[in-house]
């Protein structure tokens, strides 16, 4: 089993458990995954620290899901971070907006220029991009793009 905190579009932050990672993508893929607070299958993975074994006792310390009155320097940390991958995305890889999904497979079977790209796309759009073996990953989603 796998426990994994989670965000929707709304900023609802909760955790849910998983058989496993791949049964977890499974269930994003096939929008069976869902905010409890307002039902939204709009849901990503928030960032996580990972459980840690502490050594010959077998005790582990629980990973740090947080909660939504979180507010300390890892946090904010986290955050730092978030902008400065968005903000490297934007720098450096060419704006397509809604028309990712066709710019990705152009770059892909040779039919345009390789260069880095970042728009939008629907799950559906993304579901057919991976059966293609087309690898994309989301930015991520900024707190203040919640509000």
């Amino acid at each position: 089993m796998i426990i994994y905190r989670l965000t929707c579009k709304q900023g609802h932050a909760f955790d849910a458990w998983f058989a496993s990672s791949g049964a977890f993508d499974e269930q994003l893929w096939d929008n069976l995954v869902s905010c409890p607070s307002c039902g939204t299958d709009s849901v990503l993975k928030a960032l996580m620290t990972p459980n840690i074994a502490t050594g010959g006792s077998g005790k582990q310390i629980p990973p740090d899901t947080g909660s939504d009155q979180d507010t300390g320097s890892d946090q904010n940390d986290i955050r730092a971070m978030m902008h400065k991958v968005r903000e490297y995305v934007e720098k450096n890889a060419d704006y397509v907006g809604d028309r990712f999904a066709d710019e990705a497979r152009k770059i892909h079977y040779e039919e345009s220029d390789p260069r880095s790209i970042y728009g939008e796309a629907t799950i559906e759009d993304v579901k057919k991009l991976d059966e293609e073996e087309i690898v994309c990953h989301p930015l991520p989603v900024l707190p203040e793009e919640q509000n």
